[in-house]
């Protein structure tokens, strides 16, 4: 992956040295081109021509007409007619297929590459897809990235800056490199396009900054691989968590800042694990939320194929298009479910360790603006890889509420479905009822009122419904209380509460793990 200062000095190094077979990866014929015109005004000396199935065989500066034949054989037909009666020509075929194996087609691009190497000729081939090995072994090979951020600050300062002066324009330096790091991914008339559409407004405002991460989030919307998630803000108020919530406010800024210069990354994500029901997943769906970022979700279990290879194609597939939609948060729900296997030793041949091994290199190494939020109920699944540090920025435990974390999470479903606060006095004989009830168990109790007010109208709820409908929930602490105490026991040696107070009540005295910074 290069970018296009890289891109064109590479390039022009190859047709210096007359490589004779140059094959392009890129989905942006119109950016390579243009990149080409740059340099065949620099190489003067030796001419460059481009064909498509639209125009045929044209000369590249001067777009003047050479052959009228629009088939890419007759192009190649064309091509090696004129390089075997002249020297150091170079041609440029946009829109090439079947050669990604031994086909006839290929064989004649490859009979054409051998005419080349003897006359100085270069052809050179724009493509999205590999090239069969026998041909690409012939010459060179290049890839154009994406616009990086840098070029992608280019294009902004080139569609905004002519209309600085005619047209309200809130954006400072800092908003256009921020509309920089949210654009990067795409390409560079997709980024114009929707710069264009924003200056259509008559005016740039700071708020359309997140107009931008909307309009990137559609042109990603259909592709496969992750699955878009809608989020209805009211329903996304997550009681508690203070630690938590804390050390997110302090990461948002970084997320789409530039930190090149500091030689860090942008921040990576974390790994929510703890009592089943308490917030984890839709903590996921808040953070998208507070951020003004889409989410998407990662499905583990369906990665999984029956062929060899396919379920890491799968899983590369999805962590690409994650990059491409950057900047965003990738939420994996029950991450130990689709990773359980590299544990388990599963007779899967190897799948399950070498999916943890892409999953973590991804997660190490790639510099997008991916935030992963990845939740787990069942510790013991959890390959001891994931927990390393580097991996995640921050690994949190989500224990069951304590006291005033369910005062706030009760507040909240009542003010939602009763449209009122629940009376001091009545809410912490709740509180009491409450002990050992998960966030999901507190939805559940207050639905049951909100049910009754439903169907027999707010007259029919009363102290005692609440009492009665507090009193009918087993939670699993009650149900299951070894499986708690085992999940409390791991959370206190190796993660940090997210609600900011020591893990179980058992541990009131004991300090956490590790502080959060605030």
């Amino acid at each position: 992956m290069s970018d296009a200062k890289e891109f064109k000095s590479t390039l022009i190094r190859y047709l210096k040295a007359r490589v004779p077979f140059i094959s392009i990866r890129s989905a942006e014929r119109a950016r390579i081109l243009d990149i080409f015109k740059e340099v065949a005004a620099e190489l003067s000396n030796a001419p460059i021509y481009v064909h498509t199935l639209s125009q045929g065989t044209k000369e590249l500066l001067s777009g003047r007409s050479i052959n009228e034949d629009r088939s890419i054989i007759g192009a190649v037909d064309y091509a090696s007619q004129q390089i075997g009666q002249r020297q150091n020509l170079s041609f440029i075929l946009t829109e090439v297929v079947d050669i990604e194996d031994d086909t006839s087609f290929a064989r004649q691009l490859q009979d054409a590459v051998m005419l080349s190497v003897e006359r100085g000729g270069v052809l050179i081939v724009v493509t999205t897809r590999p090239v069969w090995g026998q041909l690409q072994r012939l010459g060179m090979s290049l890839v154009l990235s994406s616009p990086s951020e840098d070029e992608m600050l280019e294009i902004i300062h080139e569609q905004i800056g002519a209309y600085r002066g005619n047209l309200p324009i809130e954006w400072d330096e800092a908003d256009e490199r921020q509309a920089a790091a949210i654009l990067a991914g795409i390409t560079k008339i997709e980024a114009e396009n929707i710069i264009a559409t924003l200056l259509a407004n008559g005016q740039i405002v700071k708020a359309d900054l997140l107009e931008l991460m909307q309009a990137k989030d559609r042109i990603f919307a259909d592709i496969s691989g992750i699955e878009r998630v809608e989020i209805k803000g009211s329903e996304l108020n997550v009681g508690g968590l203070g630690g938590l919530k804390t050390w997110l406010e302090r990461e948002r800024p970084l997320l789409t800042a530039d930190l090149r210069q500091r030689g860090i990354r942008p921040p990576r994500g974390v790994l929510l694990v703890g009592v089943p029901g308490c917030g984890k997943s839709l903590s996921a769906k808040a953070i998208a939320q507070n951020w003004n970022l889409p989410l998407y979700r990662l499905d583990l279990s369906t990665i999984h194929g029956q062929y060899l290879g396919q379920s890491e194609g799968r899983l590369k597939e999805a962590l690409s298009t994650a990059d491409h939609v950057a900047p965003c948060v990738l939420w994996i729900d029950e991450i130990e479910k689709g990773l359980a296997g590299a544990v388990q030793g599963a007779g899967d041949g190897g799948t399950s360790t070498r999916l943890v091994g892409q999953f973590l290199f991804w997660l190490q190494e790639a510099r997008s603006r991916v935030f992963v939020v990845a939740t787990a109920n069942n510790v013991a699944q959890l390959p001891p890889e994931l927990l390393r540090r580097g991996r995640f920025d921050e690994l949190f435990f989500v224990d069951l509420p304590t006291q005033e974390e369910r005062r706030e999470i009760i507040n909240i479903y009542a003010q939602r479905g009763l449209n009122q606060r629940v009376e001091d006095g009545l809410l912490q004989e709740l509180i009491e009822l409450s002990e050992g009830f998960a966030g999901s168990d507190l939805e559940s109790a207050v639905r049951e009122v909100v049910k009754e007010a439903y169907l027999h109208g707010d007259a029919a709820v009363s102290d005692d419904l609440f009492r009665r409908s507090f009193q009918n929930v087993v939670p699993l602490s009650k149900t299951s209380p070894e499986q708690i105490d085992s999940i409390r026991a791991w959370g206190r040696e190796r993660a940090v509460p997210a609600s900011g107070q020591p893990i179980g009540e058992s541990g009131a005295q004991s300090k956490p793990r590790r502080a959060v910074l605030t």
